[in-house]
């Protein structure tokens, strides 16, 4: 088996005394589709966190490709190729589709992520910003300011902009939380077209989109790992049930 691409070893966070996150072991493999599912408060958005560099560890060791990243901001992380969009949209309400993925295209440069820039620096990303869309069925709607956007658009300009900065590993937050039947399978469509060539993480309550995507699962519970393996035996095992639904459940 070829090493994980990301791992972490004896991963734990505390706050002031909680343990959101202990002793978590994590394998994601490259070019794989790997979930974390838990009941609320199981410390998924928290392990998610970790692993982005918005937080630091309490304790454990994270790796990159092999390199160590444990404790590295979130600016460092994403340069080594870790893109993540957010369980709440987080884009800019009057700024364009197109120009939303042209500054983050841009962010890979010397430029960064500066605004007052003329419009003219952002020129030279307008055809790779335009494929981009195209890539996530925004094609119509490159100038269209993002509060305009219907919301399942938003969180599709969201991959587009996270997919500009041309990550080897993709972590997305509750993908389709709020969405409709339509836009959630407009998301998995999506998320399959643009996973070849990377790994992608992904958080998410609705276990359906789980079934058609991951590869692997992993189960949280109070902050540690309670079951890993395929959907299949996952969804099977009692320990999972009684998580999910209490012992009465677990023992039909």
């Amino acid at each position: 088996m070829p090493p994980p691409i990301l791992q972490a070893r004896g991963l734990g966070k505390q706050f002031r005394g909680f343990r959101a996150v202990h002793g978590v072991d994590l394998d994601i493999a490259a070019d794989s589709v790997h979930a974390l599912v838990g009941p609320n408060g199981a410390g998924k958005s928290t392990l998610f966190n970790l692993l982005t560099g918005f937080l630091r560890p309490s304790a454990g060791r994270i790796t990159l490709a092999g390199a160590d990243v444990t404790g590295l901001p979130p600016e460092r992380v994403a340069r080594l190729g870790v893109a993540r969009s957010f369980q709440i949209t987080t884009l800019f309400p009057q700024v364009s589709a197109r120009e939303h993925v042209g500054l983050a295209l841009q962010a890979r440069t010397g430029l960064g992520w500066r605004f007052w820039r003329s419009e003219g620096r952002l020129d030279r990303f307008r055809d790779r910003a335009l494929e981009l869309l195209d890539d996530v069925g925004l094609a119509d709607a490159a100038e269209v300011p993002a509060a305009a956007l219907a919301y399942g658009r938003k969180r599709a300009l969201e991959l587009a902009v996270a997919l500009a900065l041309d990550p080897r590993v993709l972590l997305l937050d509750e993908p389709t939380a709020g969405m409709g039947a339509e836009d959630i399978d407009r998301t998995i469509a999506l998320i399959r077209r643009v996973r070849p060539g990377r790994t992608v993480v992904l958080v998410e309550h609705n276990m359906s989109v789980v079934r058609n995507l991951a590869d692997r699962v992993t189960v949280l519970q109070r902050g540690a790992v309670l079951v890993e393996g395929g959907y299949a035996e996952v969804r099977a095992d009692p320990r999972v049930i009684t998580a999910y639904l209490g012992e009465t459940h677990a023992d039909r």
